[in-house]
């Protein structure tokens, strides 16, 4: 079954792997060569597709500096292609909308799908809110989910921002009735607030008669406390006592993997895991070797909890 047809059937389960594109100005051979050390790594991965970031600055996103130096990255959108080539397999590629107006985002779909041959994109807004854009996230997603581009368009969800002021749940049955036929979330740390926004979900869905869309969880493996920072700044619920937990283990990869793959059990231990269709996504983000390959450890212990459920 194609990646479109597994997205869109609530009977089937979806496996991704995200990773980032290389660093701006990097050769094309080299460019090339990641891609095909990606796939090489992801070959005996049962995966349906990989995830490709759009990764920005986001000044505006926290008061907090940055962990890590922003560093531009090549377009998506090329790297998509490539490793698409490379994997033969499909790849969701991320696109941050900034601010582009409305002629300019239909031109970009257009050479999304012409020029570089993509079927699936994940559009994501702002980072920073109370400000005026030129075209807003529910009318860009509207433009792209038209028959026109050919595309199948995605979203992103944040259990986090699920809160009595400000449901995310009502984000996401309004982005689905927009176009978005799935979401990726945010990288999980902590079950709770996931837990509490998929039961939501499911009863909002139920009362405006619709079907839920597929949600698929984000899990990363993290062993070093910059990494650790870092998810934090990008919004990731990490609390000090998972931070110690992880960080005052023997392993502290392992311990990680562990604390992931409890969360995914208690996500799934729900009445409402049964009605929504669900998948994983396993983030390789960081630089460091052994947190690479430890994102290979992390997807067979969620894949064996997600079948298993």
């Amino acid at each position: 079954m194609d990646l479109k047809s597994k997205l869109l059937d609530p009977k089937e389960t979806v496996l991704l792997y995200g990773t980032t594109p290389p660093r701006h100005a990097t050769p094309d051979d080299q460019v090339a060569a990641a891609a095909e050390k990606l796939a090489a790594r992801t070959s005996a991965l049962p995966l349906d597709g990989i995830v490709v970031y759009d990764i920005q600055d986001e000044a505006g996103r926290a008061t907090q500096p940055r962990p890590f130096p922003f560093v531009q990255t090549v377009d998506p959108r090329s790297y998509s292609r490539t490793l698409a080539e490379r994997s033969g397999r499909p790849v969701i590629a991320y696109k941050a909308l900034g601010t582009l107006a409305e002629g300019a985002w239909r031109d970009w779909l257009a050479q999304t799908k012409q020029q570089f041959g993509l079927d699936f994109l994940s559009v994501v807004g702002r980072p920073t809110s109370g400000v005026k854009y030129p075209m807003p996230l529910s009318r860009a997603i509207r433009i792209a989910a038209g028959p026109v581009t050919g595309l199948t368009i995605g979203g992103v969800v944040i259990a986090e921002r699920h809160t009595a002021e400000r449901s995310e749940s009502a984000r996401l049955l309004a982005k689905s009735l927009e176009g978005c036929g799935y979401f990726i979330s945010q990288t999980v740390y902590h079950a709770r607030p996931t837990l509490l926004l998929l039961r939501d979900y499911l009863r909002d869905c139920r009362g405006a008669g619709v079907d839920p869309r597929r949600i698929v969880l984000t899990f990363s493996p993290c062993g070093r406390e910059k990494t650790l920072a870092f998810m934090r700044w990008l919004g990731v619920n990490v609390s000090a006592e998972t931070e110690r937990t992880i960080l005052g283990a023997a392993n502290p990869l392992a311990k990680s993997i562990e604390i992931c793959r409890d969360n995914l059990r208690r996500i799934l231990d729900h009445a409402y895991a049964a009605h929504l269709p669900l998948g994983v996504n396993v983030e390789s983000v960081s630089i460091n070797r052994d947190e690479i390959d430890a994102s290979i450890d992390l997807f067979h212990a969620l894949r064996e909890v997600l079948l298993g459920k």
